[in-house]
């Protein structure tokens, strides 16, 4: 017996919230302007760096407020290594932004039909809402690593309590990262137990 189709307004429901996903495009969108926020960021960061590093006394003072370090006469490696960590954090977090981006889009969206294309993420091609809370948990933890770093580089300009409260939250961030890693993998291979 052929199943009776259901009527064309019945139909039309589904639909519209299959297309309620295209809601979700400006915000994919906006993420992209955040991301060129970032660019401007990173890229006033460096020139502020290469003018230090060539005597501007007016940089290194910009330089110096920006990453919270106290005053110093010139260009010192702390300075540099703090300066550097930021734009590596700069870079960490784009990355995380193209992660959501492109994973967001082509797992909750729409396909990019990206398949053959030199530039693919290697991870693209089998992404999902879990690979990329994976992904994502990861990326968190390299950015909260990377904000430790510069706390401890800079450790006599900050209290006690800012140092334990960033290193219990990184903490945190780890503890969560691997029970989304195990959720995940207790979700992908299922138990000979609960396969029976």
């Amino acid at each position: 017996m052929k199943p009776v189709p259901a009527p064309s307004s019945m139909r039309s429901l589904p639909n519209l919230i299959f297309a309620s996903r295209w809601l979700q495009l400006p915000l994919y969108l906006g993420l992209i302007l955040a991301q060129a926020v970032y660019v401007f960021h990173f890229w006033v960061e460096l020139v502020h760096l290469i003018e230090a590093a060539f005597g501007s006394q007016a940089a290194l003072e910009m330089l110096v407020k920006s990453i919270g370090y106290a005053q110093v006469p010139k260009l010192n490696e702390t300075v540099i290594m703090l300066v550097v960590l930021g734009l590596i954090d700069v870079v960490m977090i784009s990355n995380l932004l193209i992660m959501v981006i492109v994973g967001g889009y082509e797992t909750f969206v729409s396909r990019m039909n990206l398949e053959g294309h030199p530039d693919q993420p290697e991870w693209l091609s089998h992404v999902n809402a879990s690979v990329l809370k994976v992904k994502l948990a990861t990326a968190i933890i390299g950015i909260s690593s990377i904000h430790l770093l510069k706390t401890f580089i800079n450790a006599e300009n900050y209290s006690e309590k800012v140092l334990l409260w960033q290193t219990l939250i990184h903490i945190a961030f780890l503890l969560s990262a691997m029970a989304i890693a195990y959720t995940d993998r207790l979700l992908q291979h299922p138990s000979k137990t609960d396969a029976h």
